[in-house]
Protein backbone atom coordinates (compact mmCIF):
# COMPACT_ATOMS: atom_id res chain seq x y z
CA UNK A 1 0.00 0.00 0.00
CA UNK A 2 2.93 2.65 1.08
CA UNK A 3 4.67 1.43 -2.15
CA UNK A 4 1.50 2.26 -4.31
CA UNK A 5 1.11 5.89 -2.29
CA UNK A 6 4.80 6.86 -3.10
CA UNK A 7 4.70 5.73 -6.34
CA UNK A 8 1.43 7.60 -7.36
CA UNK A 9 2.88 10.47 -5.45
CA UNK A 10 6.70 11.01 -5.65
CA UNK A 11 8.03 14.08 -8.14
CA UNK A 12 10.21 11.11 -10.10
CA UNK A 13 7.27 8.79 -11.24
CA UNK A 14 4.45 11.98 -11.10
CA UNK A 15 6.72 14.12 -13.07
CA UNK A 16 7.43 11.98 -16.06
CA UNK A 17 3.61 10.26 -16.30
CA UNK A 18 2.40 13.60 -16.98
CA UNK A 19 4.57 14.42 -20.02
CA UNK A 20 4.04 11.80 -23.15
CA UNK A 21 6.93 10.29 -24.24
CA UNK A 22 8.11 6.90 -25.02
CA UNK A 23 9.88 6.13 -22.08
CA UNK A 24 6.17 6.19 -20.04
CA UNK A 25 5.83 2.75 -22.13
CA UNK A 26 9.05 1.32 -21.74
CA UNK A 27 9.02 1.59 -17.97
CA UNK A 28 5.79 -0.03 -17.71
CA UNK A 29 6.39 -2.60 -20.43
CA UNK A 30 9.50 -3.27 -18.40
CA UNK A 31 8.17 -3.45 -14.79
CA UNK A 32 5.18 -5.21 -16.09
CA UNK A 33 7.84 -8.37 -17.39
CA UNK A 34 9.35 -7.99 -13.98
CA UNK A 35 5.92 -8.74 -12.28
CA UNK A 36 5.37 -11.52 -14.63
CA UNK A 37 9.25 -12.62 -13.61
CA UNK A 38 8.04 -12.65 -9.94
CA UNK A 39 5.37 -14.85 -10.47
CA UNK A 40 7.62 -16.88 -11.94
CA UNK A 41 10.08 -17.23 -8.99
CA UNK A 42 7.14 -17.97 -6.89
CA UNK A 43 5.31 -20.67 -9.41
CA UNK A 44 8.09 -21.79 -11.72
CA UNK A 45 5.26 -22.64 -14.71
CA UNK A 46 6.84 -21.83 -17.92
CA UNK A 47 3.48 -19.32 -19.14
CA UNK A 48 4.75 -17.08 -16.72
CA UNK A 49 8.48 -17.08 -18.05
CA UNK A 50 6.45 -16.23 -21.79
CA UNK A 51 5.00 -13.33 -20.60
CA UNK A 52 7.54 -11.78 -19.02
CA UNK A 53 9.94 -12.29 -22.46
CA UNK A 54 6.88 -10.81 -24.54
CA UNK A 55 6.89 -7.23 -22.41
CA UNK A 56 10.27 -7.19 -22.06
CA UNK A 57 10.50 -7.77 -25.55
CA UNK A 58 8.34 -5.16 -26.68
CA UNK A 59 10.00 -3.00 -24.32
CA UNK A 60 13.05 -3.02 -26.60
CA UNK A 61 11.14 -1.17 -29.30
CA UNK A 62 9.72 1.44 -27.11
CA UNK A 63 12.55 3.15 -25.38
CA UNK A 64 16.64 3.21 -25.81
CA UNK A 65 17.34 2.43 -21.99
CA UNK A 66 15.38 -0.73 -22.11
CA UNK A 67 17.85 -2.42 -25.11
CA UNK A 68 20.64 -1.82 -22.23
CA UNK A 69 19.05 -2.99 -19.96
CA UNK A 70 16.94 -6.12 -20.85
CA UNK A 71 19.93 -8.15 -21.50
CA UNK A 72 21.29 -7.73 -17.77
CA UNK A 73 17.13 -8.92 -16.80
CA UNK A 74 17.98 -12.05 -19.37
CA UNK A 75 20.75 -13.12 -17.81
CA UNK A 76 19.54 -13.14 -14.43
CA UNK A 77 16.51 -14.68 -15.34
CA UNK A 78 18.69 -17.73 -16.97
CA UNK A 79 20.94 -17.64 -13.94
CA UNK A 80 17.18 -18.52 -12.13
CA UNK A 81 16.13 -20.52 -14.49
CA UNK A 82 19.78 -23.35 -14.35
CA UNK A 83 19.47 -22.90 -10.20
CA UNK A 84 15.23 -24.04 -10.54
CA UNK A 85 16.60 -26.58 -13.17
CA UNK A 86 13.94 -25.55 -15.51
CA UNK A 87 16.05 -25.62 -18.66
CA UNK A 88 13.14 -27.03 -20.34
CA UNK A 89 10.55 -24.16 -19.63
CA UNK A 90 13.31 -22.17 -22.01
CA UNK A 91 12.02 -23.29 -25.94
CA UNK A 92 9.05 -21.18 -26.19
CA UNK A 93 10.19 -18.40 -24.66
CA UNK A 94 13.67 -18.32 -26.78
CA UNK A 95 11.98 -18.56 -29.78
CA UNK A 96 9.69 -15.53 -28.95
CA UNK A 97 12.60 -13.33 -27.98
CA UNK A 98 14.28 -14.84 -31.18
CA UNK A 99 11.36 -13.12 -32.92
CA UNK A 100 11.97 -9.73 -30.96
CA UNK A 101 15.35 -9.76 -31.42
CA UNK A 102 15.93 -10.36 -35.19
CA UNK A 103 14.63 -6.79 -36.56
CA UNK A 104 16.45 -5.32 -33.62
CA UNK A 105 19.45 -6.35 -34.48
CA UNK A 106 18.74 -5.26 -38.42
CA UNK A 107 17.82 -2.32 -37.19
CA UNK A 108 21.15 -1.56 -34.95
CA UNK A 109 23.13 -3.01 -37.71
CA UNK A 110 21.42 0.25 -39.89
CA UNK A 111 23.01 3.51 -39.57
CA UNK A 112 19.75 5.14 -38.69
CA UNK A 113 19.09 2.75 -36.27
CA UNK A 114 21.65 3.50 -34.01
CA UNK A 115 21.82 7.43 -34.49
CA UNK A 116 20.32 8.33 -31.55
CA UNK A 117 22.57 6.03 -29.39
CA UNK A 118 25.91 7.13 -31.35
CA UNK A 119 24.52 10.82 -30.60
CA UNK A 120 24.47 10.26 -26.74
CA UNK A 121 27.13 8.27 -26.75
CA UNK A 122 30.30 8.76 -23.75
CA UNK A 123 32.98 7.74 -26.81
CA UNK A 124 33.12 10.73 -30.18
CA UNK A 125 35.46 12.26 -31.87
CA UNK A 126 35.87 14.32 -29.41
CA UNK A 127 36.77 12.49 -27.08
CA UNK A 128 39.08 10.60 -29.41
CA UNK A 129 41.28 13.94 -30.21
CA UNK A 130 41.29 14.20 -26.46
CA UNK A 131 42.55 10.56 -25.54
CA UNK A 132 45.43 11.12 -28.94
CA UNK A 133 46.60 14.88 -27.25
CA UNK A 134 47.27 12.63 -23.61
CA UNK A 135 48.84 10.33 -25.54
CA UNK A 136 51.24 12.42 -27.06
CA UNK A 137 51.46 14.80 -24.06
CA UNK A 138 51.93 11.73 -21.22
CA UNK A 139 55.57 11.37 -20.37
CA UNK A 140 55.26 7.73 -20.89
CA UNK A 141 55.90 5.00 -23.34
CA UNK A 142 54.02 4.60 -26.28
CA UNK A 143 53.20 1.37 -25.17
CA UNK A 144 52.39 2.57 -21.54
CA UNK A 145 50.89 5.53 -22.86
CA UNK A 146 48.62 3.88 -25.47
CA UNK A 147 47.46 1.02 -21.78
CA UNK A 148 46.21 4.15 -20.07
CA UNK A 149 44.92 6.67 -22.71
CA UNK A 150 42.36 4.07 -24.95
CA UNK A 151 38.45 4.32 -25.58
CA UNK A 152 37.60 1.28 -23.25
CA UNK A 153 39.85 2.93 -20.24
CA UNK A 154 38.05 6.44 -20.60
CA UNK A 155 34.49 4.73 -20.92
CA UNK A 156 34.94 2.93 -18.13
CA UNK A 157 36.46 5.81 -16.28
CA UNK A 158 33.20 7.98 -17.27
CA UNK A 159 30.82 5.52 -17.15
CA UNK A 160 32.10 4.56 -13.28
CA UNK A 161 31.87 8.60 -12.10
CA UNK A 162 28.23 8.77 -14.35
CA UNK A 163 26.54 5.73 -12.42
CA UNK A 164 28.26 7.43 -8.60
CA UNK A 165 26.32 10.74 -9.88
CA UNK A 166 23.10 8.83 -10.08
CA UNK A 167 23.63 7.76 -6.93
CA UNK A 168 24.40 11.29 -5.35
CA UNK A 169 21.27 12.52 -1.97
CA UNK A 170 22.27 15.74 -3.97
CA UNK A 171 20.72 14.39 -7.22
CA UNK A 172 17.99 12.13 -5.52
CA UNK A 173 17.03 13.94 -2.56
CA UNK A 174 17.61 17.86 -3.44
CA UNK A 175 18.06 19.48 -6.61
CA UNK A 176 16.75 16.70 -9.07
CA UNK A 177 18.35 16.54 -12.74
CA UNK A 178 19.60 19.52 -14.75
CA UNK A 179 17.17 18.31 -17.67
CA UNK A 180 13.95 20.50 -17.09
CA UNK A 181 11.70 18.69 -19.08
CA UNK A 182 11.94 15.69 -16.74
CA UNK A 183 11.85 17.24 -13.19
CA UNK A 184 11.23 20.24 -11.52
CA UNK A 185 13.89 22.63 -11.34
CA UNK A 186 15.85 22.66 -7.70
CA UNK A 187 13.47 20.30 -6.21
CA UNK A 188 14.01 16.48 -4.87
CA UNK A 189 13.41 13.23 -7.58
CA UNK A 190 12.64 11.37 -4.04
CA UNK A 191 10.69 12.89 -1.16
CA UNK A 192 13.91 13.52 1.58
CA UNK A 193 11.36 11.90 4.52
CA UNK A 194 11.99 8.51 2.60
CA UNK A 195 15.83 8.32 2.76
CA UNK A 196 16.29 6.55 5.93
CA UNK A 197 13.48 4.25 4.72
CA UNK A 198 15.63 3.79 1.17
CA UNK A 199 18.82 3.30 2.80
CA UNK A 200 17.09 0.70 5.70
CA UNK A 201 15.12 -0.87 2.51
CA UNK A 202 18.05 -1.68 0.38
CA UNK A 203 20.24 -2.78 3.09
CA UNK A 204 17.39 -5.48 3.63
CA UNK A 205 17.26 -6.59 -0.06
CA UNK A 206 20.82 -6.39 -0.16
CA UNK A 207 21.63 -9.09 2.44
CA UNK A 208 18.79 -11.25 1.86
CA UNK A 209 18.26 -14.96 0.52
CA UNK A 210 15.06 -14.19 -1.03
CA UNK A 211 14.83 -14.68 -4.65
CA UNK A 212 12.34 -11.35 -5.29
CA UNK A 213 14.00 -9.20 -3.07
CA UNK A 214 17.52 -10.06 -4.92
CA UNK A 215 16.06 -9.50 -8.27
CA UNK A 216 14.64 -5.90 -6.72
CA UNK A 217 17.64 -5.24 -5.14
CA UNK A 218 19.34 -6.06 -8.43
CA UNK A 219 16.51 -3.89 -9.97
CA UNK A 220 17.63 -0.94 -8.48
CA UNK A 221 21.05 -1.02 -8.86
CA UNK A 222 21.18 -1.70 -12.77
CA UNK A 223 18.66 0.68 -14.04
CA UNK A 224 21.52 3.73 -13.59
CA UNK A 225 23.49 1.75 -16.34
CA UNK A 226 21.71 3.41 -19.10
CA UNK A 227 22.34 7.18 -17.74
CA UNK A 228 26.09 6.14 -16.60
CA UNK A 229 26.97 4.88 -20.09
CA UNK A 230 25.30 8.10 -22.28
CA UNK A 231 26.31 11.72 -21.80
CA UNK A 232 24.50 13.88 -19.38
CA UNK A 233 23.98 12.22 -16.64
CA UNK A 234 22.69 12.00 -14.15
CA UNK A 235 19.58 11.61 -16.51
CA UNK A 236 16.08 11.71 -14.74
CA UNK A 237 14.00 9.99 -17.93
CA UNK A 238 17.55 6.72 -19.01
CA UNK A 239 16.74 6.18 -15.31
CA UNK A 240 13.02 5.91 -15.53
CA UNK A 241 13.11 2.32 -15.96
CA UNK A 242 14.23 2.29 -12.49
CA UNK A 243 10.76 2.97 -11.10
CA UNK A 244 8.63 1.87 -8.92
CA UNK A 245 11.46 -0.07 -7.56
CA UNK A 246 12.76 2.78 -5.14
CA UNK A 247 9.20 3.03 -3.65
CA UNK A 248 8.78 -0.50 -3.15
CA UNK A 249 12.11 -0.68 -1.25
CA UNK A 250 11.37 2.14 0.68
CA UNK A 251 8.25 0.82 1.59
CA UNK A 252 10.33 -2.42 2.78
CA UNK A 253 12.36 0.03 4.85
CA UNK A 254 9.75 1.80 6.27
CA UNK A 255 7.35 -2.02 7.31
CA UNK A 256 11.12 -3.19 8.75
CA UNK A 257 11.12 -0.17 11.47
CA UNK A 258 7.58 -0.66 11.76
CA UNK A 259 7.71 -4.42 12.95
CA UNK A 260 10.81 -3.50 15.00
CA UNK A 261 9.68 -0.99 16.67
CA UNK A 262 6.10 -2.81 17.18
CA UNK A 263 7.59 -5.74 18.82
CA UNK A 264 8.51 -3.26 21.61
CA UNK A 265 5.20 -1.26 21.24
CA UNK A 266 1.95 -1.70 19.01
CA UNK A 267 1.86 2.54 19.40
CA UNK A 268 4.76 3.21 18.54
CA UNK A 269 4.89 1.02 15.07
CA UNK A 270 1.60 2.66 14.08
CA UNK A 271 2.56 6.18 15.17
CA UNK A 272 5.66 5.45 12.60
CA UNK A 273 2.96 5.00 10.21
CA UNK A 274 1.20 8.06 10.88
CA UNK A 275 4.17 10.37 10.89
CA UNK A 276 5.28 8.70 7.77
CA UNK A 277 2.13 9.44 5.87
CA UNK A 278 2.12 13.43 7.44
CA UNK A 279 5.45 14.19 6.18
CA UNK A 280 5.30 12.39 3.00
CA UNK A 281 2.01 14.75 2.49
CA UNK A 282 3.20 17.88 3.47
CA UNK A 283 6.50 16.89 1.17
CA UNK A 284 4.06 16.48 -1.71
CA UNK A 285 1.85 19.63 -1.42
CA UNK A 286 4.91 21.80 -1.21
CA UNK A 287 6.18 20.10 -4.30
CA UNK A 288 2.86 20.06 -6.47
CA UNK A 289 2.30 24.14 -5.23
CA UNK A 290 5.50 24.61 -6.98
CA UNK A 291 4.62 22.52 -9.98
CA UNK A 292 1.19 24.47 -10.23
CA UNK A 293 2.42 27.63 -9.64
CA UNK A 294 5.90 28.26 -10.74
CA UNK A 295 7.11 25.30 -13.30
CA UNK A 296 4.91 26.33 -16.48
CA UNK A 297 5.99 29.86 -16.17
CA UNK A 298 9.45 30.02 -15.74
CA UNK A 299 10.45 26.96 -17.57
CA UNK A 300 8.07 27.13 -20.40
CA UNK A 301 11.30 27.70 -22.55
CA UNK A 302 12.53 24.46 -21.64
CA UNK A 303 9.37 22.73 -23.56
CA UNK A 304 10.01 25.16 -26.74
CA UNK A 305 7.49 27.10 -26.44
CA UNK A 306 6.25 29.41 -28.96
CA UNK A 307 6.46 27.24 -31.87
CA UNK A 308 2.78 26.55 -31.59
CA UNK A 309 1.78 30.53 -31.68
CA UNK A 310 4.23 31.20 -34.49
CA UNK A 311 3.48 28.04 -36.43
CA UNK A 312 0.06 29.16 -36.41
CA UNK A 313 1.36 33.03 -37.84
CA UNK A 314 2.82 30.79 -40.47
CA UNK A 315 -0.70 29.12 -40.92
CA UNK A 316 -2.33 32.39 -41.56
CA UNK A 317 -0.18 33.94 -43.43
CA UNK A 318 1.39 31.20 -45.77
CA UNK A 319 0.40 32.59 -49.16
CA UNK A 320 1.93 35.53 -48.65
CA UNK A 321 5.62 34.55 -49.08
CA UNK A 322 7.91 32.69 -51.30
CA UNK A 323 10.28 31.18 -48.57
CA UNK A 324 9.91 31.08 -45.06
CA UNK A 325 13.53 30.93 -42.95
CA UNK A 326 13.48 29.25 -39.44
CA UNK A 327 16.38 29.53 -36.67
CA UNK A 328 17.17 25.99 -35.43
CA UNK A 329 18.09 27.75 -31.96
CA UNK A 330 15.08 25.31 -30.32
CA UNK A 331 15.66 22.05 -31.57
CA UNK A 332 14.04 20.39 -35.00
CA UNK A 333 11.64 22.98 -36.16
CA UNK A 334 10.36 20.86 -39.03
CA UNK A 335 8.66 18.38 -36.17
CA UNK A 336 6.56 21.48 -34.47
CA UNK A 337 5.89 22.42 -38.53
CA UNK A 338 4.55 18.88 -39.54
CA UNK A 339 2.52 18.57 -36.32
CA UNK A 340 1.12 21.73 -35.95
CA UNK A 341 0.38 22.49 -39.35
CA UNK A 342 -1.25 19.10 -39.79
CA UNK A 343 1.44 18.32 -42.71
CA UNK A 344 0.68 15.26 -45.20
CA UNK A 345 3.17 12.79 -44.42
CA UNK A 346 2.79 11.25 -47.51
CA UNK A 347 3.43 14.93 -49.48
CA UNK A 348 6.36 15.60 -46.85
CA UNK A 349 7.95 12.12 -47.88
CA UNK A 350 7.50 13.32 -51.42
CA UNK A 351 8.70 16.43 -51.59
CA UNK A 352 11.18 17.36 -53.84
CA UNK A 353 12.58 20.66 -51.66
CA UNK A 354 13.27 18.35 -48.67
CA UNK A 355 16.99 19.01 -47.92
CA UNK A 356 18.65 17.06 -44.97
CA UNK A 357 22.50 15.65 -44.29
CA UNK A 358 23.68 13.29 -42.14
CA UNK A 359 26.55 14.61 -40.04
CA UNK A 360 28.02 14.39 -36.26
CA UNK A 361 26.02 11.39 -35.75
CA UNK A 362 22.80 12.28 -37.15
CA UNK A 363 20.19 12.98 -39.80
CA UNK A 364 19.57 16.71 -40.04
CA UNK A 365 16.52 18.41 -42.02
CA UNK A 366 17.46 21.49 -43.60
CA UNK A 367 14.02 22.38 -45.28
CA UNK A 368 10.79 21.18 -47.27
CA UNK A 369 8.17 23.11 -49.43
CA UNK A 370 9.03 26.54 -48.54
CA UNK A 371 10.35 26.36 -45.37
CA UNK A 372 14.37 26.94 -44.57
CA UNK A 373 16.09 25.57 -41.32
CA UNK A 374 19.40 27.46 -40.52
CA UNK A 375 21.79 26.98 -37.83
CA UNK A 376 20.82 30.39 -35.62
CA UNK A 377 24.58 31.91 -36.08
CA UNK A 378 24.53 31.88 -39.65
CA UNK A 379 21.01 33.85 -39.31
CA UNK A 380 23.09 36.88 -39.53
CA UNK A 381 25.05 37.64 -42.43
CA UNK A 382 23.88 34.33 -44.12
CA UNK A 383 20.23 34.59 -44.28
CA UNK A 384 19.65 35.08 -48.31
CA UNK A 385 16.36 36.40 -49.74
CA UNK A 386 16.02 37.97 -53.54
CA UNK A 387 14.96 41.54 -53.29
CA UNK A 388 12.14 42.08 -55.47
CA UNK A 389 11.92 38.40 -56.89
CA UNK A 390 10.68 36.80 -53.54
CA UNK A 391 9.31 37.78 -50.53
CA UNK A 392 10.56 35.81 -47.43
CA UNK A 393 9.44 35.54 -43.53
CA UNK A 394 12.65 35.37 -41.21
CA UNK A 395 11.91 33.36 -37.59
CA UNK A 396 14.65 33.94 -35.44
CA UNK A 397 15.63 34.02 -32.02
CA UNK A 398 15.82 37.59 -30.09
CA UNK A 399 17.66 40.09 -31.29
CA UNK A 400 19.41 37.66 -33.72
CA UNK A 401 18.65 38.93 -36.94
CA UNK A 402 20.13 41.41 -39.69
CA UNK A 403 19.58 44.99 -39.04
CA UNK A 404 16.02 45.60 -39.45
CA UNK A 405 15.57 48.47 -41.73
CA UNK A 406 13.18 51.85 -42.06
CA UNK A 407 9.99 51.31 -43.41
CA UNK A 408 10.18 52.75 -47.36
CA UNK A 409 13.45 50.88 -47.85
CA UNK A 410 14.63 47.41 -48.76
CA UNK A 411 15.90 45.13 -45.89
CA UNK A 412 14.30 43.12 -42.62
CA UNK A 413 11.33 44.51 -40.59
CA UNK A 414 10.01 43.16 -37.43
CA UNK A 415 6.33 42.47 -37.80
CA UNK A 416 5.76 40.20 -34.38
CA UNK A 417 7.18 38.57 -31.20
CA UNK A 418 6.66 35.22 -29.69
CA UNK A 419 7.30 35.28 -25.87
CA UNK A 420 7.51 32.54 -23.39
CA UNK A 421 4.69 32.70 -20.64
CA UNK A 422 6.95 34.36 -18.49
CA UNK A 423 7.03 37.33 -21.02
CA UNK A 424 10.51 37.00 -22.19
CA UNK A 425 10.76 36.56 -25.80
CA UNK A 426 10.76 33.52 -27.58
CA UNK A 427 10.67 34.15 -31.12
CA UNK A 428 10.73 37.60 -33.28
CA UNK A 429 8.94 37.37 -36.88
CA UNK A 430 10.73 39.45 -39.22
CA UNK A 431 9.90 39.69 -43.39
CA UNK A 432 11.74 41.55 -46.05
Amino acid sequence: MFAGLLTAISPWSLFVSRIAVEANLGAFLFALGIYFFYIWLDKPDKKWLVWTIIFWGFSLYSYNSARILVPFFLVILLYFVWKKKSQKQLLVPGIILLIFLTPLIFQLLNKSGSARFNSVSLVDQGVVNQIIEKRNSAKLPDNIARLIYNKPSYFVYKAAGNYLLNLSPKYLFFYGGSHYQFSLPNHELLYLVTAPFLVLGLLKVLFSRTNSLRVLCLWFFLSFIPSAVTKDAPHVLRTILILPSPMIISAIGLKTLSDFLKDRSRFKGNFLYGIFIMAILFSFCRWWNDYWKIYSNAYSWAWQYGYKETVNFIKTNYDKYDKIIITKRYGEPHEFLLFYLKYDPKKYQNDSNRKWDYHANWYWVDGFDKFEFVNDWEVVGGVKCEVGSEKCLLISSPGNYPEAMPVGRQGWSKIKTVNYLDGTPSFEILEK
